[in-house]
C-alpha cells in the first residue's frame, strides 16, 4: 500500500465514493487504535476515539493536501482527538519526582535488562510505558514503536522541534527510571536475593 494508493482512494472519496473510505479505515484502524490505547489506557475509550478519528477524517478529507503522508495527517487527528478527550474528562497524570539518573545507574539498568528474556522485557516496557504521562507516552510510542521521524511527530503534535526533542529526552529518562524501579524488585523476587 503506497502513498499513491492512498491518494487514489482519497480522490475517489472527494468525488463522492463513500465506499472508498473503507479501504483507508481498514488500512489504518490498527494504527489509530494503538495510539489511542497508548494515550488513554482504556480499550473502550480507544475504540470510541478511533471511530471519532475516522469520522473527523472523512468529514475533512478534502482538507488533506498531500503535503505529508496520509498516515501522518490521520495520526494528527487521532492525537488531537485523544488530547481533547483527556481534557474533557479531566484526566490528569500524577507524576512523582524522579531522581537524577547517573551514568552508572543507566549502565546498570542496561545490564539488568540484558539478562531478561525478550518477551519479559516487552511486558515490562509496556507496563512502564503506561506509567508515563499521556503526551510523553505518545511521543515515545510514535518515535520508537511506529518509527515516525521527528518531522512527522512535530506535524502530528504541532509542537516545535525543540519541544519534541525535550519531551522525548525527558520521556526516555523517566521511562528508564520507571524501568529501573520495576525491574529490580522483579529480579530480587525471581532470584531470591535480598
Amino acid at each position: 500500500m503506497t502513498l499513491k494508493n492512498d491518494q487514489t482512494y482519497i480522490d475517489q472519496i472527494i468525488k463522492g465514493d463513500a465506499n472508498a473510505f473503507a479501504f483507508l479505515v481498514e488500512k489504518y484502524k490498527t494504527m489509530v487504535f494503538t495510539l489511542a490505547l497508548k494515550m488513554l489506557k482504556s480499550r473502550e475509550e480507544a475504540e470510541e476515539i478511533s471511530q471519532d478519528t475516522f469520522i473527523k477524517a472523512y468529514k475533512s478529507i478534502d482538507k488533506f493536501k498531500g503535503d505529508s503522508k496520509f498516515s501522518t495527517w490521520l495520526y494528527k487527528i487521532a492525537y488531537r482527538t485523544c488530547l481533547d478527550s483527556i481534557k474533557k474528562n479531566g484526566k490528569k497524570y500524577q507524576t512523582g519526582t524522579i531522581d537524577e539518573i547517573t551514568i552508572n545507574q543507566i549502565k546498570s539498568t542496561d545490564g539488568i535488562l540484558e539478562t531478561i528474556e525478550r518477551k519479559e522485557r516487552a511486558v515490562i516496557i509496556n507496563k512502564c510505558l503506561i506509567e508515563l504521562p499521556e503526551e510523553e507516552r505518545s511521543i515515545i510510542w510514535l518515535f520508537y514503536f511506529e518509527e515516525l521521524s521527528l518531522k512527522e511527530i512535530i506535524e502530528i503534535t504541532e509542537l516545535s522541534e525543540a519541544n519534541v526533542k525535550v519531551k522525548l529526552h525527558r520521556a526516555r529518562k523517566r521511562l528508564l527510571a520507571i524501568v529501573e524501579k520495576s525491574v529490580e524488585p522483579e529480579l530480587i523476587s525471581h532470584y531470591g536475593r535480598k
